[in-house]
């Protein structure tokens, strides 16, 4: 009898401590919450890459080049348009660009538009 009552307590204290920092990791209305986060973080990655190969097609090419050329060009190697309901568009210049991440997926204003430029600092506007 005592281990079933030690082994309930047990049971009990573990269920406490997973409902406690498990599923609150994030309080609710404030930040984002931590898929959201991975989300942006992977979103930014691409950016990145997006806004390396716009360097190195300028170096190669003298100018700044669209989503579609970076691509062709293989300057980019990889050739996703997106990611988990955001959408990429560059415009460019003669002497910049700017790489912009929209999400377009279901009404969520915790996703921020994410934009990056030749600076190479991201800007995010919810």
């Amino acid at each position: 009898m005592r281990s079933l009552i030690s082994i309930l307590i047990a049971l009990v204290i573990g269920y406490g401590i997973y409902r406690l920092y498990l599923t609150r990791v994030q309080p609710a209305g404030e930040g984002t919450a931590p898929t959201q986060a991975i989300t942006i973080t992977g979103v930014e990655n691409d950016l990145l890459a997006i806004a390396q190969a716009e360097r190195m097609y300028l170096t190669q090419h003298g100018s700044y080049a669209s989503l579609e050329e970076l691509i062709a060009s293989g300057a980019l190697a990889t050739a996703k348009p997106g990611r988990d309901g955001y959408t990429y568009t560059v415009e460019t210049t003669s002497n910049s660009f700017t790489v912009t991440a929209r999400y377009s997926g279901p009404a969520s204003p915790r996703f921020p538009t994410v934009v990056i430029d030749q600076t190479m600092q991201f800007r995010r506007t919810d």
